[in-house]
């Protein structure tokens, strides 16, 4: 942050993260199987044949048809990636074995980064990048992550 702007006011109490994200996705059923058979979310509801809720845990994500008229090209998307965490270090590894053998368009090999972090990126069947992450902070199979 350059430059501290005003703020008006006092901050109500936090929220509880964010937790939900809306696609629109060109290939409705790809993107249904990407996220329930793959990633193993459920489905939440599902109120007509164009839309679709769904959810991990305390996640939840849309996928909406894209209306014809929509321009999905990646150069005016302002979205860089969604993330999901995973619990324990060795799984992203597992995730990145598994979605590999399924098709899945990976991006990059498992890396540790310098926070402590494990991750790798790939695409889902819209091309929205997917980072699976062991994030020390967040991931149940820290230690410290349930202090």
């Amino acid at each position: 942050m350059s430059e501290k702007i005003a703020v008006v006011g006092k901050r109500p109490h936090s929220t509880s993260g964010m937790r939900h994200v809306a696609l629109f996705v060109p290939d409705f059923d790809a993107a249904c199987h990407f996220y329930i058979e793959l990633m193993g979310m459920a489905v939440e509801w599902q109120p007509d044949p164009d839309n679709i809720y769904l959810c991990s845990g305390s996640d939840n994500v849309a996928l909406h048809n894209k209306p014809d008229n929509m321009n999905l090209d990646p150069a005016h998307q302002r979205l860089d990636h969604i993330g999901f965490i995973i619990d324990e270090m060795d799984d992203v590894d597992s995730w990145y074995e598994f979605l590999k053998a399924n098709k899945v368009k990976i991006q990059n090999e498992p890396r540790t980064h310098r926070d402590g972090a494990r991750s790798f990126y790939c695409l889902d069947p819209a091309g929205t990048l997917v980072q699976l992450m062991y994030h020390p902070p967040l991931s149940s199979g820290n230690p410290s992550a349930s202090e």
